[in-house]
C-alpha cells in the first residue's frame, strides 16, 4: 500500500524503518537514532565510482559516527543495512569486488585432538578450575570451536558482533566445559518488561547485555554441581573481561533454555531468575509461520547497587 512503512529487521543491534513517502529515514543502532539521507548515499556512489561496498560502509560509519564504545567503526552493521536496502531495490550497490565468504564461515571445523577419558569425581577433587578467556589470537580457539561443534546439540557457528568465549579446565589442565556469550536478543517481551520494572536496570541498552548462547559440559564429565559452580565463577568476571575487550561493561546476562531438552537446573542453582517463556517463534518470523521450541528465559543482573544506568536523564 502506498505510504505504508516497510520494516527491515537486520540483526540484534540494528533495525531500519523505511518510509516510502519520505526522503529522510530513521536508523536505530543500539538505541540511538540517526537520520539517514539516501540521496547522500547515492551521491557518494556517483562521486566515487571506484569505491566498493566495504569502502562505502566505512565512509558512512565515519559520516554518521557509527562506532563501538572502543572507537571501532560499526562496519558490519552498516554493510548489513546497505545490503538490505540493495535487496529491497531501494539502493543500487556496486558489484562485489570479490566473492562473499559467508558460505565458508561455518564449514566443517578442524578436529583438534583432545582427551575423552571419563572424569567422575567430587567437585573438590578437580579444584581450582582454570577459567580461560578464549581470544581471537589464542591457541585455544581451535579447540573451543571443535568441542562445541562436536558435542553441543546446536553445534558452532562463527560469531558476529561482540562476544566472549571461555574454556574451563581442571587443576590437571583437562578440558571440562565451554561457554559462549554473544549478542542479546533484539526483542524479548518478558525481559524487556523485567528491565522496565527494575529501577536499577531501566535504560540498559542491548550492547550492555549479553546472551549465554552456548554452555557445554563435555559429555565424559560427570561432576555434581560443576555447571552451577562454573556459572558462578564466570558471572564474577565477565563484565570486567568484556570491558577489557570492548571498552564497556555488561550489566545483564540472559539465556534461553530449551524446555524439551533441559530443566535449567544449573541456572537456578547459580541464582539466575526465570522470568518467563518464549512464544515458539524466531526473530525472522514476521508472519507467525516459523515454529521453534519454547524456551525458558533466565536473567542474571550483574549488579544491584544503585547507580546511574545508560539512557537515564542523569547519565553522562
Amino acid at each position: 500500500m502506498p505510504g505504508a512503512p516497510v520494516i527491515f529487521f537486520l540483526d540484534s543491534q540494528v533495525c531500519f524503518c523505511y518510509l516510502m513517502a519520505m526522503k529522510q529515514h530513521n536508523v536505530t543502532v543500539q538505541g540511538e537514532q540517526t537520520i539517514v539521507d539516501l540521496q547522500k548515499i547515492q551521491t557518494l556512489l556517483e562521486d566515487n565510482p571506484s569505491w566498493g561496498r566495504t569502502r562505502l560502509s566505512e565512509e558512512l560509519c565515519r559520516l554518521w559516527n557509527w562506532r563501538t564504545a572502543d572507537g571501532r567503526l560499526k562496519d558490519m552493521a552498516c554493510r548489513t543495512l546497505l545490503l538490505k536496502l540493495h535487496r529491497a531495490g531501494i539502493l543500487c550497490l556496486p558489484p562485489r569486488k570479490r566473492p562473499s565468504t559467508n558460505g565458508f564461515r561455518n564449514r566443517s571445523l578442524t578436529d583438534v585432538p583432545h582427551e575423552t577419558n571419563a572424569i567422575c569425581c567430587r567437585l573438590q577433587e578437580i579444584l581450582p578450575l582454570n577459567v580461560s578467556p578464549v581470544l581471537q589470537e589464542s591457541n585455544e580457539l581451535s579447540l573451543f570451536k571443535c568441542l562445541l561443534a562436536k558435542y553441543h546439540y546446536l553445534g558452532f557457528r562463527n560469531t558476529v558482533g561482540e562476544n566472549f568465549k571461555y574454556l574451563i579446565r581442571d587443576k590437571n589442565n583437562r578440558p571440562l566445559a565451554c561457554l559462549l556469550f554473544g549478542s542479546a536478543a533484539w526483542k524479548c517481551a518478558p525481559r524487556d518488561n523485567f528491565i522496565d520494572g527494575d529501577n536499577h536496570l531501566r535504560g540498559t541498552t542491548l550492547e550492555l547485555m549479553t546472551n549465554n548462547t552456548r554452555f557445554l559440559i563435555l559429555p565424559w564429565v560427570r561432576i555434581s554441581s560443576l555447571a552451577s559452580y562454573i556459572l558462578a565463577r564466570v558471572v564474577k568476571r565477565i563484565s570486567t573481561d568484556w570491558e577489557s575487550k570492548y571498552a564497556h561493561p555488561i550489566y545483564l546476562l540472559e539465556t534461553f533454555v530449551d524446555r524439551s531438552r533441559f530443566r535449567g537446573t544449573c541456572y537456578q542453582a547459580a541464582n539466575w531468575t526465570r522470568i518467563g517463556q518464549t512464544q515458539g517463534r524466531t526473530r525472522n518470523d514476521h508472519h507467525n509461520r516459523i515454529e521453534a521450541s519454547i524456551k525458558d528465559i533466565y536473567l542474571y543482573p550483574l549488579t544491584r547497587k544503585k547507580r546511574i544506568w545508560p539512557g537515564t536523564p542523569n547519565h553522562p
